[in-house]
């Protein structure tokens, strides 16, 4: 395979939306530009730089022009699910040099090797650091939605939410941390590295850098507390709707031993 020219020596990571339709997109993109697969990602290689799209919604573009980019981004949105709009991009330098010494640091990366998948096994590790910001981000909202409740409940002994609303807040809860642990798997180290063991160690020097494990697990911490405190909310209400059952079947019992006099 040549090797790709870059313009510069950005990297940028854009979160386009929850996931890539497929597999449209695939065919589409196989189309339109010289493109490859590797399991879970694809290669975009333009005239100038290269981007690698992953299933879950995320593109690295390396070193491609800011309207080669803006082109490709603009149709990239039509091919995912709940697009994500105003977003800004997180930025990285790169080098690419044979005598160098693999490294990152203060947000630069020098690669040893001008290999394609070298670039896509560090690019795992960005994608799924750009993706757990935005989950971050989701479940920060639900943290202050609910931190309240708590105080709430404390002060009053009531339940400011009927049990539709509870319900749908533990649904929403349920989703981002299942969207952490089982849709999005970022925890998981790539099926990619299955075939290719050798370029694991560049993507965990790069995911640790990136704190991908800590952050996941605080995140998850704090979830945690706030499925803890939905539990009791929603034991509390289903104790409240069984005493309020108790008393209507109370209430029935004593209407028919009432009319069972009359009678």
């Amino acid at each position: 395979m040549a090797e790709i020219e870059f313009q510069h020596d950005r990297i940028e990571l854009w979160v386009l939306g929850r996931e890539f339709k497929q597999p449209e997109t695939q065919q589409q993109l196989l189309e339109q530009y010289k493109s490859c697969r590797y399991k879970d990602a694809m290669q975009i290689s333009l005239p100038l730089g290269e981007v690698w799209l992953f299933d879950y919604g995320v593109a690295v573009f390396w070193g491609v022009p800011e309207h080669d980019g803006l082109q490709l981004r603009m149709q990239l949105n039509q091919m995912v699910d709940e697009p994500v709009n105003d977003v800004k991009p997180e930025q990285y330098q790169f080098t690419l040099d044979s005598e160098a010494t693999f490294r990152i640091h203060a947000d630069r990366l020098a690669l040893n090797t001008h290999e394609v998948l070298a670039r896509l096994a560090v690019s795992h590790a960005f994608a799924q650091s750009v993706k757990l910001n935005g989950l971050e981000e989701e479940a920060q909202r639900v943290i202050l939605e609910n931190r309240a409740l708590s105080r709430t409940l404390a002060a009053s002994g009531r339940i400011p939410l009927s049990r539709q609303q509870l319900a749908r807040r533990r649904g929403l809860l349920f989703e981002t941390r299942s969207d952490i642990l089982l849709h999005f798997g970022l925890l998981d180290t790539p099926e990619f590295f299955w075939d290719y063991p050798e370029l694991e160690a560049n993507y965990l020097q790069v995911a640790k850098y990136l704190e991908l494990v800590p952050r996941t697990e605080l995140l998850n911490r704090k979830l945690e507390a706030i499925h803890e405190l939905l539990e009791i909310l929603a034991s509390e209400q289903n104790h409240k709707h069984s005493s309020f059952l108790e008393w209507i079947i109370i209430i029935l019992i004593a209407v028919e031993i009432v009319l069972f006099f009359m009678h």
